[in-house]
């Protein structure tokens, strides 16, 4: 079992309250939860209305899998037009038993 987690931090474009913003966030998350083998939710920044975090986590039994699945959430998110994106960081789970997980 493979399981790569990204960390998404974004800027909400045209958002002027926390209404808006939960509101491209909510669209962002639902979409990506309705991935096979992707769980997502926001993870910080929840006070700030242009800013978020989105937490992603990918999981599969082969790291190619795995790595096209991230690649994937990755395209989608920078496609937003509601969206900037600052950051994206990819980290691989800790190792259990000599097998990454």
């Amino acid at each position: 079992m493979h399981v790569l987690s990204l960390r998404i931090d974004l800027r909400v474009i045209d958002s002027s309250s926390l209404k808006a913003k939960r509101s491209v966030v909510q669209s962002i998350v639902r979409t990506l939860d309705g991935w096979k083998a992707v769980a997502a939710a926001e993870v910080d920044a929840h006070e700030l209305w242009q800013r978020t975090v989105i937490g992603v986590s990918v999981v599969g039994g082969n790291v190619g899998h795995v790595e096209d699945v991230a690649d994937s959430v990755e395209r989608f998110v920078w496609a937003r037009p509601d969206v900037e994106v600052i950051e994206i960081e990819r980290q691989w789970a800790e190792e259990l038993n000599g097998e990454r997980v």
